[in-house]
């Protein structure tokens, strides 16, 4: 009498089939899981661009709120000035779209001039997903008033960059 040693074909298939199963379950939970990871990191990095257009306005008060991300950052060494003050890494300043995003959301932060004032005495920051449904489902934005406002993301979408289109969005949940 032979003794069978390993796994049978049969056997080995129901495995694999198995295991296809749990993951066609499982595959669409970790990318929603994803996502939701983005929207917080997207809605948390709004916070922090909050909270460098006002250091910013703070320190260069003739200007008043950065014209643009990119001069709230600045490539290493950073020396600060009104172009490039160093209070976000380079990284998230240059996270613009065309560029390779972060955290799968391209983001903006655009100071604006009120009326005929020299200075820029409001401000708008917004993110928006690379790909709608791969990266992000929502656009977040806020204004000086520091409400996070929120809305279902489109194909194509870019950040908002004006106060009356961050406005117009619903308050975030």
């Amino acid at each position: 009498m032979r003794i069978q040693k390993g796994f049978s074909l049969i056997e080995l298939l129901i495995v694999v089939a198995i295991i296809l199963i749990i993951a066609a379950i499982a595959i669409p939970n970790l990318l929603q899981a994803r996502i939701s990871a983005n929207e917080s990191s997207a809605a948390g990095t709004l916070h922090t661009l909050q909270t460098a257009e006002i250091s910013y306005a703070a320190a260069y008060s003739t200007i008043g709120y950065a014209v643009s991300i990119t001069q709230l950052g600045g490539p290493a060494p950073c020396t600060p000035s009104s172009v490039t003050a160093c209070i976000i890494d380079n990284f998230l300043a240059t996270a613009t779209p065309g560029s390779t995003g972060k955290s799968g959301y391209y983001y903006l932060a655009t100071g604006i001039a009120v009326g005929a004032a020299t200075d820029n005495a409001a401000y708008v920051v917004a993110a928006a997903p690379i790909g709608v449904n791969t990266t992000g489902n929502r656009d977040f934005c806020s204004t000086d008033d520091v409400i996070l406002r929120s809305q279902v993301a489109t194909a194509g979408d870019v950040p908002v960059n004006t106060t009356v289109a961050c406005v117009a969005f619903p308050l975030a949940p």
